[in-house]
């Protein structure tokens, strides 16, 4: 069969069954595997042989909807996690240690910038973040000798910020450095990094690709196209023989393709234990057979969304890259040309105190720490995500005081609208 469409890979991709085997993804809920050998238990301790013996570093649920965000993605390996935060902070890890440098996207959600900023500068890793509308030479310059990766989101969160990938991409591999991209916003419905020079794609799982707010985690995926062993000096981890595997080298034992994937997953996974229950990766494939259907009609809804509070009295100014005329409506035409996200940020005339009235008068649209999924809901970042930020980090993220967080969901769009128009109708501008 010739390679199958997103639409059909989302329903397929990663598992098919065999004779008399159930044609849904089976729940292997159990913490280890038997074997009838010490010996044969042992090959796989050693990588030596394929296969599962405890669900800290590998579990068959787990692999076969990695292996279904793998197709969508276009990948040659993957790997699920726990959360979107974990699955960020394994993609740097991989190839960072102490002493090692990263170039990374002011606009990214404040989660990560604090896992960067604060947590991973205390194991040593420095990040120098440059704002995505950087020049060519400002973005050339925060390269240092010991940079190992790029790191940037499609579209960011909550900045709506729409990442160049070919600018940010030419720069890291100029460095011989990857390019790691976090496509949560986007799923790969929208927009597959990997075919504008990405080499590494994140995902917060818990978001689109769940889509019903029933199970957190996260998602690594790698290209297979950066070619490690070229740049043995910049990444020994990869190049050089892991002593905690009895000297194996893994883009030696498993390709370029296969090495980074791998070192995550029995190096990374063996040590942090960051792995999703397969209840959750079970829940999770369940949202992803929906994707394809799903995203659209959040894209269609967030612009309508945009569109009336582009034109409403009490809204100061309105961010979504669909919207003609946005500052990153270009490049979410040239990279994202099917729908942007579900996800529209605006500002409340009023500011602080007047955006907090319009959310608490908001009655089909909950207050919630989340994002992305079928019902819709609203947050102010300035006061939650955002908050251990001070007013310069803050800006510096596209974040302002006034900023609204309003994700849209797939409800009636006419009663969305309506929502909105009770809601506004309480703000004193």
């Amino acid at each position: 069969m010739s390679q199958q469409r997103p639409n059909t890979q989302c329903i397929h991709a990663g598992y098919r069954p065999g004779n008399g085997e159930p044609r849904n993804i089976p729940i292997i809920q159990s913490t280890t595997f038997r074997y009838e050998t010490g010996e044969a238990m042992g090959k796989l301790f050693d990588l030596e042989a394929s296969g599962y013996f405890y669900t800290r570093l590998q579990n068959p649920t787990n692999d076969s909807v990695a292996a279904k965000i793998c197709a969508l993605e276009g990948g040659s390996a993957a790997m699920l996690t726990s959360s979107g935060q974990a699955a960020n902070f394994y993609a740097i890890f991989n190839i960072c240690s102490c002493g090692d440098h990263v170039v990374s996207s002011t606009a990214i959600y404040g989660g990560t910038y604090n896992l960067f900023a604060v947590t991973m500068k205390r194991m040593g890793i420095e990040f120098t973040f440059v704002e995505p509308d950087c020049t060519p030479e400002e973005l050339e310059a925060a390269f240092r000798p010991n940079t190992k990766a790029v790191f940037g989101e499609t579209i960011a969160n909550p900045a709506l910020a729409v990442l160049d990938f070919e600018k940010f991409a030419a720069a890291a591999h100029a460095h011989g450095v990857p390019l790691i991209v976090d496509n949560t916003f986007a799923t790969p419905i929208n927009c597959r990094p990997f075919e504008y020079g990405a080499d590494i794609v994140t995902h917060s799982t818990t978001k689109y690709m769940d889509g019903h707010a029933n199970a957190v985690g996260g998602a690594i995926v790698d290209s297979g196209a950066f070619d490690w062993t070229r740049y043995p000096d910049k990444f020994p981890g990869l190049c050089t023989p892991d002593e905690s595997y009895h000297g194996v080298t893994y883009t030696e034992r498993f390709g370029v393709a296969g090495a980074y994937i791998t070192k995550a997953t029995v190096q990374l996974m063996r040590d942090f234990g960051s792995v999703p229950a397969p209840m959750n990766s079970y829940l999770l494939n369940v949202g992803l057979e929906t994707l394809h259907l799903r995203v659209p009609r959040h894209c269609a809804n967030a612009l309508a969304v945009a569109q009336y509070l582009q034109k409403h009295e009490k809204v100061a100014w309105v961010r979504y890259p669909g919207l003609e005329g946005d500052p990153y409506h270009g490049l979410a035409q040239k990279y994202l040309p099917n729908g942007v996200c579900g996800v529209v940020s605006f500002g409340v005339k009023g500011g602080r105190e007047a955006a907090e009235t319009f959310m608490a008068r908001l009655n089909l649209a909950s207050i919630a720490t989340h994002v992305a999924d079928a019902k819709t809901c609203v947050l102010h970042p300035a006061s939650t995500t955002h908050r251990q930020m001070n007013d310069q980090e803050l800006y510096a993220a596209g974040v302002s005081p006034d900023l609204v967080r309003f994700s849209v969901g797939i409800e009636d769009i006419n009663d969305i609208l309506a929502d909105l128009e009770a809601a506004l109708a309480k703000v004193n501008a």
